[in-house]
């Protein structure tokens, strides 16, 4: 029997939903609507045009682009031409970029017109980079010179290559920030995914009816995988934007009556804050999901009042798997704030002590999984993939606390984690970046409570004697070599840092002493 009768991959899942609602529409962005019968045909032949310029079965092609149909298209046709995307961060710098094109080993790149200089840059700098293909963009653009345009594409009438991708192989390679200063490049399945996308559908309620508003960006892998992906699954209609800014988001919710949204707490904040907030214009949204970091106890207290027809889910996870592991669902957001619930639908999480053991309730320890989410690895680094699987389980980094109902709370981060505006920032990679300044003697980077960033990035300064810095030096130095949203947003001046005898750093004392935010 051929293999492929059985195969379950994402081209196959975009093609069945095809077959079930080809009439109903798929994909609003801008001017742009495409039905599922459209967007699958759409697809093949984008693939087959991808193809035709060289991008085969498990080859690497990045993306770097803001949200958009282009972008959308793209990542179905890399998943039904078999290669592999590699989701690239806007936010950093040339060199950061390049730094992923080169350790993905990727030839292609695509990307959009804003992006394209930046892209430019960061292929030139020793990285594989051979092709580029443009992108269109939710408001209209003009092409950009030297590339392989969407339109020509994906307008190819060649046929597929035969041997397309199985259930087993690479759909994706993620990368994510750790305690180290290069990031790891997470490698998930088609199968890992599709799992996921099963656990979303159950446990966060997707059905086919929603319309579904995409704003965080799709190189992240909770609004790429935990939404997109399972809307396009279950057949629901999509609504892409690349302006997370409260005007644009209330008035797209209003006008295309959607009924669905996540953002991350900050984000959520913003639309309270703002003077177009309307509950009235707004009233269509019944489905609110977060996730990134924890949502203020205070704030969600106000969406519930503000927003009372919106049930709320916490979604918790991370790259690794896929991202969804956990979830706090509607009846307990205000009987368990804080916590991240209880595991999904295909995953078994425990808290742990450093014997594998499950902690009492109320025991601090670290949060471990096992699943078919799960990543295969981390690209081309063996040892931190076995570190990673110690034990059998996928060590999370976070530590947890576990009640009697077994609902679990994160409360703190053993990998040193900051969520900044639902971004990870390695505090190691700013803190090795502030030792370059000559005048740094020591330096501690944590994450305080902000009303805007809910952490905010800040940096603990002991100076060499003699020495004189300030504020805006540290702040100007680091916006040059990082991307925004790494850069401290608080510069702290201290005499010493608070250390245990053997001479750790004592973060958690440093975020006690200094926990309210200028």
């Amino acid at each position: 029997m051929n293999p492929a009768i059985r195969n379950q991959t994402l081209g196959d899942a975009l093609r069945r939903t095809a077959m079930r609602v080809p009439g109903k529409t798929a994909i609003i962005c801008g001017h742009t609507q495409w039905t599922f019968a459209e967007f699958d045909a759409l697809v093949s032949r984008f693939a087959a045009g991808l193809s035709q310029i060289g991008v085969a079965k498990g080859e690497r092609v990045a993306v770097l682009a803001r949200n958009s149909h282009g972008f959308a298209a793209l990542r179905f046709a890399l998943a039904r031409l078999g290669a592999v995307l590699v989701p690239i961060n806007f936010m950093l710098k040339a060199q950061e970029v390049a730094y992923i094109l080169r350790h993905a080993g990727a030839r292609t790149l695509a990307t959009d017109t804003e992006l394209t200089a930046l892209a430019r840059a960061a292929a030139a700098l020793e990285t594989e980079v051979k092709e580029f293909v443009w992108l269109p963009s939710e408001d209209p653009s003009e092409p950009s010179t030297g590339m392989h345009r969407f339109d020509d594409l994906a307008a190819c009438q060649e046929a597929l290559p035969e041997v397309g991708p199985g259930s087993s192989d690479l759909l994706q390679i993620v990368y994510t920030s750790g305690t180290e200063s290069s990031p790891k490049g997470v490698m998930l399945t088609h199968d890992a995914v599709l799992w996921q996308y099963v656990s979303c559908i159950v446990d966060a309620e997707i059905n086919a009816q929603d319309l579904t508003l995409h704003a965080l960006p799709l190189y992240h892998c909770a609004q790429l995988d935990v939404f997109f992906g399972p809307s396009i699954y279950i057949g629901s209609t999509s609504v892409i934007t690349a302006k997370p800014v409260p005007d644009n988001l209330l008035h797209l919710i209003n006008k295309f009556n959607v009924t669905s949204f996540f953002a991350p707490p900050t984000v959520w904040i913003a639309l309270l804050r703002s003077s177009a907030f309307d509950a009235d214009r707004i009233a269509c949204l019944v489905k609110g999901y977060y996730g990134a970091s924890i949502m203020p106890v205070e704030v969600l207290k106000e969406l519930t009042t503000r927003l009372p027809k919106v049930r709320l889910w916490n979604l918790y996870g991370q790259t690794e798997i896929a991202p969804l592991a956990t979830m706090l669902g509607p009846d307990d957001q205000l009987r368990k704030p804080g916590s991240c619930g209880r595991a999904v639908l295909n995953v078994e999480t425990r808290v742990v002590n450093d014997d594998m053991q499950d902690v009492s309730v109320g025991e601090t320890g670290e949060i471990v999984h096992r699943s078919p989410h799960l990543m295969l690895g981390y690209f081309h680094d063996d040892e931190k993939s076995r570190a990673a699987f110690e034990g059998d389980w996928f060590h999370s980094g976070d530590l947890g606390t576990i009640d009697a109902e077994g609902f679990i709370t994160v409360v703190d981060r053993k990998k040193d984690m900051i969520k900044s505006g639902g971004e990870n920032v390695a505090s190691r990679e700013v803190e090795e970046m502030i030792y370059r300044m000559p005048q740094v003697s020591e330096v501690a980077v944590i994450g305080l409570p902000d009303p805007r960033w809910v952490e905010a990035v800040t940096a603990v300064i002991v100076l060499k004697s003699g020495q004189v810095l300030s504020e805006e030096d540290v702040m100007a130095y680091c916006s040059t070599h990082l991307a925004g949203f790494k850069s401290p947003k608080r510069v702290i001046f201290a005499d010493t840092l608070p250390k245990n005898p053997s001479g750790k750093l004592l973060k958690r004392e440093l975020r006690s002493s200094h926990s309210a935010p200028k």
